[in-house]
């Protein structure tokens, strides 16, 4: 199994910024894209930022230019840097990555780390 140690959440005034860490711990798998998601009370989990093992990134247009994700693979970590941040980013943040082995591959998932951005 591949296991995600998600940090950096916390509570932030409107236009700070946080930082997530995501370190993904892959045993025998391999892992391939690595991303941020997020979910707020009462609407539904979405993407927020992908990078893959090469450094091709996309972003939710809610988060273009003020969001950065970036990837140290030696460390099978992301990271998210969140600027101008806005109540609406208001979320529990989850880190997600793709692992494979052979013909087996599946999604995991972290734990989740909240963010609250108060107006």
């Amino acid at each position: 199994q591949v296991q995600l140690v998600e940090s950096g959440g916390g509570l932030v005034q409107t236009g700070g910024s946080l930082r997530l860490s995501c370190a993904a711990s892959g045993g025998t798998f391999s892992i391939d894209t690595m991303g941020w998601y997020r979910q707020a009370p009462g609407k539904q989990r979405e993407a927020v930022a992908t990078v893959t093992t090469s450094g091709f990134t996309n972003y939710a247009d809610s988060v273009k230019g003020r969001f950065t994700i970036s990837r140290d693979n030696a460390k099978n970590t992301i990271y998210l840097q969140m600027n101008s941040l806005k109540p609406e980013d208001t979320a529990v943040y989850f880190c997600s990555a793709y692992a494979y082995r052979a013909s087996l591959a599946f999604q995991s998932w972290g734990q989740g780390t909240h963010v609250t951005v108060s107006s």
